[in-house]
């Protein structure tokens, strides 16, 4: 008894040792799409905050590609030694259902905390005709097959909330996957999509500087960080109309729980600052901060949403 009661205490004092000494090096964020996405933006928001209340810096890590998939077996597939973490978006609760995967989000990560909530954003390109929810349906009705949305990629929230959409309306509108928010949101920029369905921060700076159109957001109620953009369910009156979507950070399997602890810790202090808070707002993200345990009942949840919506929206990989 006494030998057991000794290895639980000397088990317990190197944990807490170890979250003590962490980190001694570089973190690295492995952020799953491409520079200027909403991901990317998010990430580096918190980025230099967080670098400084860890006392190493953060280096943030852009692998894009298969909407999220490849930097997340990237991540997946790291040492849990408590230096490579996965800062990815909702996407991370849809790919399973689409695509056959080397990793299982659920047995090869813990999760750490839900950052903040946002809604994906429907934009259009300031040059076309569509400049409300209204003309994108009787444009796509009066030209079937020939309006084209541009998304962050297959099996991403903006993907969804595009096919949802069009479940809802009974339109034909083509979708056009990007590796990432900031191709997407490039090329309508320059006119090649008209349409674009982005996560805010991806978009929001466009949309302040003219450059982009806001037609409408894809949650429930209007986002605080932009109240002026109406919600799709009230622009066509569409009241079960909702698709939410959020940032959150993962550490691979087996990372050690002090080093999980303190990063929770210092991550949730991090994005409560007014300032960072005020930055997440401008962007569209509603600060969260939950619990590890919290954003494991979100994971476990979404992965039955949508697998119900992919099945009646008929969502193929493309």
């Amino acid at each position: 008894m006494f030998r057991a009661l000794l290895g639980i205490a000397l088990a317990l004092l190197s944990a807490a040792a170890l979250a003590q000494d962490w980190p001694s090096k570089p973190v690295r964020f492995i952020v799953p799409y491409p520079p200027g996405g909403g991901t990317d933006v998010i990430a580096r928001i918190v980025q230099q905050r967080l670098s400084e209340a860890l006392g190493q810096t953060i280096v943030i890590e852009n692998r894009g590609g298969a909407g999220g998939a490849v930097g997340t077996e990237a991540a997946a597939k790291s040492t849990p030694d408590g230096y490579t973490f996965l800062f990815t978006l909702s996407s991370h609760t849809i790919n399973p259902l689409l695509y056959k995967l080397s990793y299982d989000v659920e047995r090869d990560f813990v999760p750490v905390t839900l950052i903040v909530s946002v809604p994906q954003l429907i934009a259009a390109n300031p040059s076309s005709p569509l400049k409300n929810m209204q003309d994108v349906i009787s444009t796509a009705k009066a030209h079937a097959g020939k309006l084209h949305y541009a998304s962050v990629g297959n099996g991403t929230p903006s993907h969804i909330a595009g096919e949802l959409l069009k479940l809802k309306t009974g339109v034909d509108i083509v979708h056009v996957p990007y590796r990432g928010g900031g191709p997407a949101v490039a090329d309508t920029l320059g006119g090649q999509v008209w349409l674009l369905f982005v996560t805010m921060p991806a978009a929001m700076a466009h949309v302040r500087a003219g450059k982009l159109r806001a037609l409408a957001v894809t949650t429930a109620k209007r986002n605080p960080g932009a109240p002026e953009i109406p919600t799709v369910a009230e622009a066509l009156n569409l009241p079960d109309y909702e698709v939410d979507s959020w940032y959150a950070l993962f550490a691979p399997a087996k990372t050690p729980a002090p080093i999980v602890a303190r990063m929770h810790k210092e991550l949730v202090r991090v994005i409560q600052m007014p300032d960072i808070k005020q930055k997440l707002l401008e962007q569209g993200g509603d600060t969260v901060g939950s619990s590890p345990e919290a954003l494991d009942r979100v994971v476990k949840g979404e992965l039955k949403k949508w697998a119900d919506l992919i099945r009646d929206a008929k969502i193929k990989p493309e």
